[in-house]
């Protein structure tokens, strides 16, 4: 691998923490989850655990650096992942035996991962290649450019999306399924922490806050808004059918 996939990861193990935000976020996609699953930039495992409970055939760790890559198939030998997982390392652009067929995939999934990615566009379209008839892609990123803070750009983001951003994106072919912001509650903490406190990266103490308090109060707040409020997005589209395709 090319040594621009070393990523740093300072994050990752500050968020592996959140069990109620993973769990919330598990809520929200299982219904897109397929029998085999490609979930590209796993990193260290922690969304893989939260989201993968073995009921797939078959779930792709797609990870570019080559230490996390080493991490997450310490932790599949460990059986620390699910049977059904395995480790490939590199991107969509060079994915080799783990998706080598067209239509390999019925879901593909981005978590946190399309804002590190600086040609987004590009990458969505390759990553719709990959997906089965009546397959889906799925996106969770940080939303809205006005809430870009030097913790975004110490942990290499290129951007957050607003959701008609993160929609437009839609690759040639797809048709959208769900478009709706997540975490209302922790939309005004991201606010405050963007006008007041500034900090370039979140402490324990906040990131338990934010977990343990907001997410399951966003919980409810997320439906009384309906989807119009959140400091995350999540977009959904489907391809086509088969019956479709072949029309």
């Amino acid at each position: 691998m090319k040594d621009s996939h070393a990523y740093p990861g300072s994050e990752l193990e500050l968020f592996s923490q959140a069990v109620n935000w993973k769990g919330y976020l598990r809520d929200q996609i299982r219904g897109f989850l397929g029998p085999a699953v490609l979930e590209v930039g796993a990193g260290i495992g922690a969304t893989t655990t939260a989201l993968c409970r073995g009921e797939q055939e078959r779930w792709v760790c797609l990870e570019p650096d080559p230490r996390m890559a080493d991490g997450l198939r310490s932790r599949l030998r460990d059986r620390q992942l699910p049977a059904c997982c395995e480790v490939a390392e590199g991107t969509t652009a060079d994915l080799g035996d783990a998706g080598r067929d067209a239509g390999a995939f019925d879901t593909v999934l981005y978590v946190d991962v399309l804002e590190h990615i600086e040609e987004d566009q590009e990458e969505l379209r390759r990553a719709s290649g990959l997906l089965a008839p009546g397959g889906h892609l799925v996106v969770l990123a940080p939303a809205h450019s006005f809430l870009f803070t030097e913790f975004d750009r110490a942990i290499g983001h290129f951007r957050r999306y607003g959701r008609s951003d993160l929609v437009g994106l839609e690759p040639p072919g797809l048709e959208l399924a769900e478009a709706r912001y997540l975490d209302s509650v922790g939309l005004f903490a991201s606010l405050g922490n963007r006008l007041l406190l500034r900090s370039a990266m979140p402490t324990p103490s906040q990131i338990w806050l934010w977990d343990r308090v907001m997410v399951p109060a966003s919980r409810i707040t997320d439906r009384l808004t309906l989807g119009h409020l959140g400091k995350s997005v999540l977009v959904a589209w489907r391809s086509p059918p088969l019956d479709r395709v072949r029309r």
